[in-house]
C-alpha cells in the first residue's frame, strides 16, 4: 500500500488494540496458564511498571535467554512498551557465546531460566565479564544472585499505570524495537537493529499474505530467540489476534496429541517437522482435521512433500518464504494459491511494498533466469548494525538496497529461487552456521593449530559442519575428542559432525584457505 495510506504503529499500541478488538479471546495458552487478550495487555502493563521501577531507560537493552514460555512474551512486550530494546539469546548458546552478545549489546538486564534441558544458564555466566549487566531475573526456577520473576513484577506495584502509558505514548514507530544478533563471515556476531514500525508492518503484511487469522490456534514450535518464532510467531499472532500455543521442547508424540486436543490450525517450521508428522507410525490414531495453515522454509521443500501436506495432513494452505535477520525476517513469500511446483522450486516473490533484484558482480541487474546476488529494498530493511558502521556500509548501499550475500534466480513473475550463497554460511536444521565463528572456537582447543570448516550435505539436517584441522606438533587428537570438546564449547548445531586431519590447509594465492579445494577433497576423505 502507498506510504501515505499506511498508519505506522508501535508495539504497545498493537497489544492495546488487540485487547480492545479481541478482549476475552484466548491470547496465550502455556500448559495450565491461559491469558485472554485483555489479560495479556494487563500483564504487559504490570511488567512495564516493573521495568520502570528497575530504572530501565528508553534505548537500554534487555536480553532474554530462555525457551518458549509465556513469561518470555510478557517480559519482551513489557520492556518494549517503555522503550526497552529486546536482545534475544539462543538457548543453545554456551556461557561464552551468550556473554559475547551481552557485552556487545551492553544489555542492562537479563531474563533467563534456572535450567533448561540440562543447561544451567545463570551458572554458565558466573565467570564471565559482564560490566553492563546490572540485574538477572529468572522467569522460571530459582538461581543464586538472581531475582525471581514474581519478585520482579511485585517491585513495580508502586509505579503508576499512568507512567507506563506516558512512556508508551512517547514512543514513535521509528524507535528501536530489538537487536537480533546474527553471525557474520568475520566470525563475530553482528547486532541487527530494527524499529517498531517496520516490524509491525512487515508482519501485518506477512500475516495477510499467508492468511493467519484471529480464529487460528498457532502452535509456535520455532524458538522465540529466532525471528521465525518471535516475529513470524507471537508478534504476528498478536497482530492477527490468533491464539498462541508455545512449544517448550519439540516432541512428536506430544505435538500430535496437542494438535487433536487444542484444535491446532497453524504449524510453522522447516520441512523436517512435516516429514516427521507424515512418517509417524501412529499418525492415523490422531485427529488432525483442524490443520489449516503451514509456513515452511529454511531448507528445500520437495514437491511430493507439499502434495502430501495438502492431501494427507489436510493443510488448506502451504507456503514457503525466504528471509534474513537484516530484513526483519522476511524477503519473499509464496502465495496461498501457488502450485506445489512453485512452492517447492521457489521461495516466493517480494513481500508487498518491497523490492527484490538479482545483480551481477558490478551491481547491474540481471535478467530472468540468470544467477545473481539477491538485493532487497523496502520498509523491512534493518536500520543498521549495532555499533558497527563499517559492516553497515558493506551491507547497505546508498540507495537503500540490502546486499544479502545469497545467490538466486528470478523468473518472469518475480519468484526467486535460492541457488547458493556468496557468504560461506550454511544451514543446519534451520539454524544459520558461519564457518569463521566455528573455526575461531575450534582454534581455542588445546592441540589445534589451524581450522577450516565447510558445510556438507546431511539427509536429516540439510547440512552439517565438517572441520578440517591441523594438529600442533606432538599432539594425538582424534575425531571423537574434537567433537566431544566442541559439544562443550558451542551450540550443538554448530558442532562438526565429522573431522578430517591434514598436515596443512590448502591456501590460495591471497594467503587464505582454499575452501573450494577442501570441498573437492571431501569424497576421498569421508
Amino acid at each position: 500500500m502507498p506510504e501515505t495510506q499506511y498508519h505506522a504503529r508501535t508495539l504497545p499500541q498493537v497489544v492495546a488494540e488487540a485487547a480492545l478488538a479481541h478482549g476475552a479471546h484466548a491470547a496465550i495458552t502455556d500448559g495450565a496458564v491461559q491469558l485472554t487478550y485483555e489479560e495479556l495487555n494487563a500483564a504487559r502493563i504490570q511488567a512495564a511498571r516493573a521495568f520502570v521501577a528497575a530504572g530501565l531507560e528508553k534505548g537500554e537493552r534487555v536480553a532474554i535467554w530462555a525457551p518458549n514460555i509465556y513469561q518470555w512474551i510478557i517480559a519482551a512486550i513489557g520492556a518494549q512498551s517503555v522503550g526497552g530494546v529486546l536482545v534475544p539469546l539462543n538457548t543453545r548458546y554456551k556461557g561464552s557465546e551468550a556473554a559475547f552478545i551481552l557485552r556487545a549489546s551492553g544489555a542492562k538486564m537479563l531474563f533467563t531460566v534456572a535450567e533448561f534441558l540440562g543447561a544451567h544458564y545463570p551458572r554458565m555466566l558466573e565467570k564471565q565479564d559482564l560490566p553492563a549487566l546490572q540485574r538477572t531475573v529468572t522467569l522460571a526456577g530459582e538461581a543464586p544472585n538472581c531475582q525471581s520473576w514474581q519478585a520482579f513484577l511485585a517491585s513495580g506495584e508502586a509505579v503508576p499505570v499512568a507512567e507506563v502509558e506516558r512512556r508508551a505514548a512517547a514512543l514513535t514507530p521509528d524507535d528501536t524495537l530489538d537487536i537480533l544478533f546474527t553471525s557474520g563471515t568475520t566470525g563475530n556476531p553482528k547486532g541487527v537493529v530494527t524499529c517498531h514500525g517496520q516490524n509491525i508492518r512487515t508482519f501485518e503484511t506477512w500475516s495477510a499474505t499467508v492468511g493467519l487469522r484471529s480464529d487460528d490456534n498457532y502452535l509456535i514450535i520455532n524458538p522465540f530467540f529466532h525471528s521465525f518464532g518471535y516475529k513470524a510467531g507471537w508478534l504476528a499472532a498478536i497482530i492477527s489476534g490468533a491464539h498462541i500455543l508455545p512449544v517448550l521442547n519439540f516432541d512428536l508424540d506430544t505435538v500430535l496429541a496437542q494438535i487433536e486436543r487444542d484444535s491446532i490450525s497453524m504449524i510453522p517450521g522447516p520441512p523436517t517437522i512435516y516429514q516427521s508428522l507424515l512418517a509417524h507410525p501412529r499418525r492415523e490414531e490422531y485427529d488432525l482435521s483442524s490443520l489449516r495453515l503451514a509456513v515452511t522454509g529454511a531448507a528445500p521443500v520437495p514437491v511430493e512433500l507439499v502434495r502430501q501436506m495438502r492431501e494427507v495432513l489436510g493443510f488448506e494452505v502451504v507456503v514457503t518464504a525466504y528471509g534474513l535477520t537484516e530484513s526483519c525476517g522476511v524477503v519473499s513469500i509464496c502465495r496461498a494459491d501457488d502450485s506445489a511446483e512453485r512452492i517447492s522450486h521457489t521461495s516466493g516473490c517480494a513481500m508487498t511494498g518491497t523490492e527484490i533484484q538479482c545483480v551481477d558482480r558490478d551491481g547491474q541487474v540481471v535478467g530472468p533466469g540468470v544467477d545473481g546476488e539477491i538485493w532487497v529494498r523496502g520498509f523491512n530493511i534493518m536500520q543498521h548494525y549495532f555499533n558497527n558502521p563499517e559492516a553497515t556500509r558493506e551491507a547497505l548501499d546508498s540507495d537503500g538496497w540490502l546486499k544479502t550475500g545469497d545467490v538466486g534466480v528470478m523468473d518472469e513473475d518475480g519468484y526467486v529461487r535460492i541457488t547458493g550463497r556468496i557468504k560461506e554460511m550454511f544451514i543446519v536444521g534451520g539454524f544459520n552456521c558461519y564457518p569463521a565463528e566455528i573455526e575461531n572456537i575450534l582454534c581455542d582447543m588445546p592441540g589445534i593449530a589451524r581450522a577450516a570448516v565447510i558445510g556438507v550435505p546431511d539427509q536429516r539436517l540439510g547440512e552439517v559442519a565438517r572441520a578440517f584441522l591441523v594438529r600442533n606438533a606432538g599432539t594425538d587428537l582424534d575425531e571423537a575428542a574434537v567433537i566431544d570438546w566442541a559439544r562443550g564449547h558451542m551450540a550443538n548445531y554448530k558442532v562438526p559432525r565429522s573431522v578430517v586431519f591434514l598436515p596443512e590447509l590448502p591456501m590460495n594465492a591471497g594467503g587464505k584457505v582454499d575452501k573450494g579445494e577442501l570441498a573437492k577433497w571431501m569424497p576421498q576423505r569421508q
